[in-house]
């Protein structure tokens, strides 16, 4: 069965495999002892912190194990914000960076902290000018992921560090998506990543902070991983991910551009295929194994119990596959169509067949969803009924506020409007993009008693 959605973990790699089955007989001592059993693990752990600095492009006594890349992430702003406490409390983040450092601020900002969002293009990249714009003299920390975790959009992080730089203020990088494929770029500060996004085991994270940066750990001492993540060290999974991100680099160039010939094809050919389709994420500055598209008309959680019993596994950003209901932040913070929403990212040594056997698949997956639907090709045009409609989606999620107003759209002549009223939270997203992919233009919303009123007018 093809797994493609390595993106949120990838399969284990051989040499992890490999490196934790020979750990387990030799690191399982107390590192910290001083007999034979303890200095033989106390080598083992220097020897898989001398191997993840080297690849991260750090020294050695920069870098700290955790117990996963989101206490990276945590323990890294947490650090970072209590050593500049004396500078200010200000946090600035971009809008698409991963929950777990939206978390992080959402915390902070609970303490009384202050926390500014700098938005991106329709691409999901942000611009150093953004970041130049959202720092301020009580800036203590900025974070910025290097590359999207669902649209795989490569971030302009070196730019941005500089612009850091410039002002003072230490950046974070959360680098879990990009760090299998090669270095960050640029003076960054602190990163975080995450071994089971590159092959390695779960449960094992990084935690690199340069010299010169004001940290504070936070919670209790301890005198391990230089009491920046306490707790005794999970060895063989941290020999196991310093082993694989070792061997997941040597193979990187060559692997990223045979799965990016992959993604490509993907990429032309899913637009030929499914009629209504937009492929989102930046068609150039990308990761090499992932690509994301949205399909309208489309039950993001049908389509992928669809593409699940076709024998591919696949992962949504749609929020038609949450209990929320409410779209991704990464795809709301983009301005893009999130219904329908599908992910493939490609684990390494995919080969081309099952790309190939996606692509055939793809297309009657996408029109069953929709003939379940009762959308099974765009409305045929009527004589118009009135200058102006209003639609009562209520109590309809998604997509089915976008399919009423498909229909209705074509019983009002060009220059008509019609009004959607809807309480789905997703319409405010996937409204708007309707009228984009489909040529008619969006007046915009206005709030009801219940609900928010959404106003097209009619174009073609």
């Amino acid at each position: 069965m093809p797994y493609f959605d390595t993106a949120s973990a990838a399969p284990l790699h051989p040499v992890a495999r490999q490196a934790l089955q020979a750990s387990l007989d030799e690191g399982w001592a107390d590192p910290a002892r001083l007999y034979r059993e303890g200095r033989r693990a106390r080598l083992l752990l220097d020897a898989a912190r001398e191997a993840a600095a080297e690849a991260v492009g750090c020294r050695a006594d920069e870098l700290v194990f955790t117990p996963s890349g989101t206490h990276a992430v945590h323990t890294g702003v947490a650090g970072v914000l209590a050593g500049r406490r004396r500078v200010g409390s200000h946090l600035v983040v971009s809008a698409v960076e991963h929950s777990s450092a939206l978390h992080a601020a959402e915390a902070h900002g609970a303490r009384g902290g202050t926390v500014t969002e700098v938005p991106v293009d329709r691409w999901g990249a942000v611009t150093p000018a953004g970041y130049a714009d959202a720092l301020a003299p009580e800036t203590a920390l900025a974070c910025l992921q290097s590359a999207n975790h669902e649209v795989g959009t490569v971030q302009p992080v070196a730019e941005v560090a500089e612009v850091c730089a410039a002002a003072g203020v230490p950046l974070l990088v959360d680098a879990a998506q990009s760090l299998g494929w090669g270095p960050v770029e640029g003076a960054w500060s602190v990163l975080a990543a995450s071994a089971h996004k590159w092959g390695g085991p779960p449960g094992v994270g990084l935690l690199a902070v340069r010299k010169g940066v004001r940290f504070s750990p936070q919670g209790p001492a301890d005198e391990r991983e230089s009491g920046r993540s306490p707790g005794f060290t999970n060895l063989p999974a941290i020999v196991a991910a310093a082993a694989s991100l070792r061997a997941v680099r040597a193979e990187a160039d060559a692997e990223a551009a045979r799965l990016r010939v992959l993604v490509d094809r993907i990429r032309r050919r899913v637009v030929r295929l499914v009629p209504d389709v937009e492929v989102v994420g930046d068609p150039d500055r990308r990761l090499p194994h992932l690509v994301t598209f949205s399909c309208l008309y489309v039950d993001g959680e049908t389509l992928l119990h669809e593409l699940d019993r076709a024998g591919f596994s696949v992962s949504s950003g749609s929020s038609c596959t949450s209990s929320t209901l409410t779209p991704s932040h990464v795809l709301r913070a983009m301005g893009v169509l999130s219904e329908g929403n599908v992910r493939v990212s490609l684990p390494p040594g995919t080969p081309a067949e099952e790309v190939n056997a996606f692509l055939e698949v793809l297309p009657r997956a996408v029109a069953d969803v929709r003939e379940r639907l009762g959308v099974s090709s765009e409305p045929a045009a009527v004589a118009p009924v009135a200058d102006s409609l209003e639609l009562d989606a209520l109590g309809l999620r998604c997509p089915q506020p976008v399919i009423e107003l498909a229909r209705a759209v074509v019983t009002v002549p060009v220059g008509g409007t019609v009004t959607v009223v809807s309480d789905d939270e997703v319409a405010r997203l996937d409204i708007p993009a309707w009228c984009a992919m489909r040529g008619h233009e969006y007046l915009g919303e206005a709030p009801r008693e219940l609900g928010t009123a959404y106003t097209v007018r009619r174009s073609l």
